[in-house]
């Protein structure tokens, strides 16, 4: 997959991640965090993260994008946009990164904040070598 997507499709993908960090529920860390998935289909699912007061049952924003795309049929994966409230981009965290593998091997990878920095990158880049279906063949 290339590093690129149409700019309107981009520009929607990262609006959508923006308005979905407005619906994020972090009264521990405060850590808003939004997502958007663009499926194979062309469409575009959001996702918030999703606290708890048992810490290790929290669902952060891009799982939590993924798995409505799934929950919707979606199997395959071309982009994820992830939006913070930072300055600089935040990449998404290990387990999302395992996720994202799932669906979207080579899913392009865009990390925005309130900030001019961004990161695009490919998942295959941010998570090289992982652990996935050909495993277990």
């Amino acid at each position: 997959m290339s590093l690129t997507l149409p700019s309107p499709v981009l520009r929607r993908l990262e609006q959508a991640a923006r308005k979905a960090a407005a619906a994020a529920y972090a009264p521990y860390s405060k850590f808003r965090v939004g997502a958007a998935v663009l499926a194979g289909s062309g469409k575009i699912f959001t996702g918030c993260n999703v606290e708890n007061a048992s810490y290790g049952l929290c669902n952060c924003a891009e799982r939590t994008a993924l798995f409505a795309a799934v929950a919707a049929g979606e199997r395959r994966i071309k982009a994820v946009a992830v939006y913070t409230r930072t300055a600089a981009p935040t990449a998404p965290c290990g387990a999302c990164r395992q996720v994202i593998n799932e669906f979207g091997p080579r899913a392009l990878i865009i990390s925005i904040g309130n900030g001019r920095k961004r990161l695009e990158t490919t998942l295959d880049r941010l998570l090289p070598a992982a652990f996935g279906r050909k495993n277990l063949k």
